[in-house]
């Protein structure tokens, strides 16, 4: 059995829920999708009290199970206008395991801010923000440390997301303290800061009973050997996720001053200075961590903690998308620069790939050249001040681009396209044109497929099972990047999960169980008014040729609908 929170701030009041066998299991991004569906909050104003704010714990919450200890944060999406489902390591989702507890939701708005403290005596308390009010994260997670004890997690609205900034994540504390992992995704810190909650402070305790622990112990070994013994872990373990930006430059698809090219050309170095060889060497050399834990049990700790010259922490983690987005597609080149800028991003709790993007269209639009990088971080400041520029900055890449009259604007629902050019990793952007998320990478990220010859109908089909798999990943709190095992080891995952909850699932649940979360997020956003239009990838992607390849995008929204239709239609889900 696990408790279920209903926590109105408004009335300050908590219903418990009891959950149990695959009401467990069914979480994430397939109970987000479902509940918001299910209550009828498509047509809702995002930042209105009547949104609702879902914090969902997988059901391996609170153990070692490697991977497995993701949280997931859901509403309808301030950005987007769909739903919205954005995850994030950290220890949270691992605190609430612990205190048998697979989630939350925030119904209503607090009249004044709050702090939300769970204890683990059972005990749920509403406490005054005002002492936290205005302060980056790390002061202010560091005074929340201060009043509550060491042994907490922290979920926490930023700056930005107090006055409902667009770009606002929300971040949680890692395994050491820092509040620097974000959900960060469709402005799901806006929705927190408008139910004026500043802060959740949960205790961390101790591994939950489950039905046969056990039985479940041994699966978490099994799962633990497959992904030390994955070969290509092995390279995400030893170079991060800044590894991609060699692939992405090598295959021509690095965004490039606002993805204007696919390929970026160091004059500086002999190697990319943005890529994982040279991150990985700079680090070792600096004493800095090259290989770090989002989560508590994870063995593919694919994050880093980013130091200078005389080894002082500057970042943690520093990861391709923030290198892409913030980095190259500003016309950087250095990563000490890109890391510094993702330490103010992190300090505002802000999305770095959104905020990447909209620095990008300013310097599209003149105010600066691309690489200036003294721009770039009063940018960032007139975030943290909240002046009227800075207020127009935090509401996210598409309203930039539209009130600077900006042509290239690459966003799909107004949202940010993710760092792999949609020109060469096809299959990639196909994800992000039909997910109902909004151009999200981590919806089906197949971005080095071999697209050559391959029909728009065949590579729909990789896209689609991509992000089923996916789905399926995000809707049991399990990181992606594990995804190679966990496809091959359903089997294994199933028997756990069955083990830990006294269920009965077969292997076959899995992947059903991510094709749901799909079709509800799809019914949502139809709810929502979307139609076909709004997968329409920006024009100046089919019409400019990407050097170095002189590729143009090639698939249209209408023909990749037509084709997931007939996929959905021959599998029965239509």
């Amino acid at each position: 059995m696990r408790k279920y929170l209903h926590i109105n701030v408004g009335e300050r009041s908590v219903d418990t829920e009891e959950l149990r066998g695959e009401a467990i299991v069914r979480v994430g991004r397939h109970h987000i999708a479902k509940t918001l569906l299910d209550r009828g909050l498509a047509r809702v104003e995002p930042l209105s009290a009547d949104n609702l704010l879902i914090f969902s714990a997988g059901p391996f919450a609170g153990t070692n199970f490697s991977n497995a200890n993701r949280i997931s944060v859901g509403c309808k999406s301030p950005l987007t206008g769909g739903v919205k489902e954005a995850n994030a390591g950290g220890t949270f989702a691992f605190a609430l395991g612990q205190l048998e507890t697979a989630g939350l939701t925030l119904y209503g708005a607090a009249s004044e801010w709050i702090v939300i403290r769970i204890a683990r005596d059972g005990s749920i308390g509403f406490e005054s923000a005002a002492p936290y009010m205005g302060l980056g994260n790390n002061a202010a997670a560091a005074a929340l440390f201060e009043r509550y004890g060491p042994k907490v997690s922290i979920a926490l609205c930023g700056p930005v997301g107090e006055y409902q900034g667009l770009v606002a994540g929300i971040a949680f504390t890692d395994t050491d303290g820092r509040p620097s992992r974000l959900a960060a995704r469709g402005g799901v810190g806006a929705v927190m800061g408008s139910k004026k909650v500043k802060a959740i402070v949960i205790d961390l305790h101790k591994m939950p009973p489950f039905h046969d622990r056990k039985k479940l112990m041994s699966g978490i070994r099994d799962y633990g050997d497959r992904i030390a013994n994955e070969p290509s872990m092995a390279g995400v373990r030893e170079r991060g996720t800044a590894m991609m930006a060699d692939v992405m430059n090598l295959f021509g698809g690095l965004p490039v001053n606002n993805f204007s090219a696919g390929r970026l050309v160091d004059p500086a170095a002999e190697t990319l200075r943005l890529g994982g060889d040279h991150i990985h060497a700079l680090q070792t050399s600096r004493g800095g961590e090259t290989t770090h834990a989002c989560m508590p049990g994870c063995l593919i700790e694919c994050s880093n903690v980013y130091v200078d010259p005389q080894g002082k922490e500057i970042v943690s983690p520093l990861e391709y998308e923030t290198i892409g987005l913030m980095g190259s597609n500003c016309g950087l080149a250095d990563p000490d620069q890109v890391a510094r800028l993702n330490a103010v991003a992190n300090d505002l709790g802000i999305d770095s790939i959104e905020t990447g993007a909209l620095l990008g269209v300013l310097l599209e639009a003149g105010q600066a050249a691309f690489g200036d990088f003294d721009f770039l971080v009063q940018a960032l400041e007139a975030m943290r001040q909240g002046s009227e520029r800075g207020r127009l900055l935090a509401q996210g890449t598409a309203r930039v681009g539209a009130h600077y009259r900006v042509e290239r604007v690459p966003v799909i629902k107004n949202q940010a396209i993710s760092a792999y050019d949609p020109r060469v990793a096809e299959v990639t952007a196909i994800s992000m044109m039909l997910s109902a998320q909004g151009a999200d990478h981590t919806v089906g990220n197949v971005p080095t497929f071999d697209c050559k010859g391959k029909s728009t109908a065949e590579l729909v089909a990789v896209s689609l099972a991509s992000q089923t798999t996916t789905a399926a990943a995000d809707s049991l709190g399990l990181c992606i990047f594990g995804r190679i095992v966990t496809t091959a080891s359903a089997e294994l995952v199933t028997m756990a999960l069955n083990a830990a909850h006294g269920t009965e699932l077969e292997p076959g649940f899995i992947e059903a169980l991510g094709r749901e979360a799909l079709l509800l997020e799809w019914q949502f956003n139809q709810a929502a008014g979307f139609s076909i239009e709004d997968n329409a990838l920006p024009e100046f992607f089919y019409s400019e040729a990407l050097a170095p390849s002189g590729k143009k995008a090639q698939h249209r929204n209408v023909e990749i609908g037509r084709c997931l239709q007939d996929l959905l239609v021959a599998g029965g889900s239509v």
